[in-house]
């Protein structure tokens, strides 16, 4: 298996003392209350509370800031001292923030993915079993019945959507300015945009040069929300739509016009392996020897901290129980071996874009 340096020494030895061992067994034990805690902190601003008085409260006193009743601050702050969020001076009970809780407060990846849990994915991993044993969403039902989340996405409620955009957005949108100048490096007068979602990338591609043309290529009701978000965009005659079901192998890619690049961005995670060979197999049909497809996934395995794997490969089971069953946030190897087997091989690889948890791959025909 392909690993970095950090990772690496991560993965391959004991990391912990008997007795740390069995202290992280049991907050795993607890882990959906320790997170639902970890919710609550924020949402009642306890947290913030304590960030702002360094000299720390009485629970009477986060009593009186948040509005909650006696037993309601005691159960919260007696469980964020156990899981050490917090910190108390035993001679006069006064809490204060711990690194924990800071981080909990001021990372922002860290709240987006709370959101995220809580809201889109915390019910639904109910029934991760059952997603496993049949590889089918099982948990996305509590929502509608669709087959994959990306078939419902404009119908979930408002805030489910707000805080699954809200993850989508927070990983891609850091990536973008590094990637637009590795796509730019040539000369690029047509994009084609697979999955562009709602053309929060093909909107910034065409600030970003001022004669480019984006086509994006998406489900009908994925293309129906772009128009609206683009909608009196000033260069919104230079996006351009093609609705397509990638799921179907009997669809092609447009071809009627020559695309420099053909961008996937944290696309290709959405599918299981033999999707992805169709998928890939079929944008290589209107490939020739000048243009490229642009791959941008967040690799685990190509991670520099094991806090970013461990994020992504947790993310690997929301597509198990929500979003379609059968996908996942892959390694370099087993995405290599996919695109090997769709006619193409990679060219090049750009790591650490962005936050550092992207990596391009240029794919050319064999």
């Amino acid at each position: 298996m392909t690993l970095t340096e950090q990772l690496r020494k991560q993965y391959t030895k004991e990391q912990y003392s008997a007795a740390e061992a069995q202290e992280l067994a049991h907050l795993i034990s607890w882990g959906p209350v320790v997170f639902q805690v970890a919710r609550l902190l924020n949402k009642y601003g306890i947290l913030e509370l304590l960030d702002k008085h360094t000299e720390g409260q009485t629970a009477e006193e986060i009593e009186q800031a948040t509005g909650l009743t006696s037993y309601a601050v005691k159960c919260l702050m007696e469980a964020a001292l156990t899981m050490h969020a917090v910190m108390i001076d035993a001679e006069t009970d006064v809490y204060s923030l711990a690194k924990t809780g800071w981080f909990l407060l001021n990372d922002p990846l860290i709240r987006v993915d709370i959101d995220f849990n809580h809201d889109v994915n915390y019910e639904g991993w109910f029934l991760l079993d059952e997603a496993l044993e049949t590889g089918k969403p099982a948990g996305l039902r509590h929502f509608g019945n669709w087959k994959t989340i990306y078939e419902g996405l404009s119908s979930l409620p408002e805030q489910v959507q707000k805080s699954w955009f809200g993850f989508d957005h927070y990983y891609s949108d850091h990536s973008f300015e590094e990637a637009l100048k590795i796509i730019f490096t040539g000369d690029v007068k047509s994009l084609l945009d697979v999955g562009g979602n709602t053309g929060k990338f093909a909107r910034r591609v065409v600030e970003y040069d001022n004669n480019v043309e984006v086509t994006i290529c998406d489900l009908k009701q994925q293309l129906e929300m772009m128009r609206k978000q683009t909608e009196g965009h000033p260069a919104a005659d230079r996006i351009h739509a093609y609705a397509m079901n990638l799921l179907d192998d009997s669809t092609s890619f447009p071809s009627d016009t020559h695309y420099d690049v053909i961008w996937m961005s944290q696309f290709l995670d959405c599918f299981s392996e033999a999707e992805i060979t169709s998928i890939l197999r079929r944008a290589g049909e209107i490939l020739d020897e000048n243009n490229r497809i642009y791959i941008m996934e967040t690799l685990w395995d190509r991670q520099k901290y094991q806090p970013a794997a461990m994020s992504l490969t947790m993310t690997s089971l929301y597509f198990t129980a929500l979003a379609n069953g059968n996908s996942k946030m892959y390694n370099t190897d087993d995405m290599s071996r996919l695109i090997s087997q769709s006619g193409l091989e990679i060219e090049k690889i750009h790591d650490n874009i962005g936050m550092g948890s992207h990596s391009i791959l240029i794919c050319k025909k064999k």
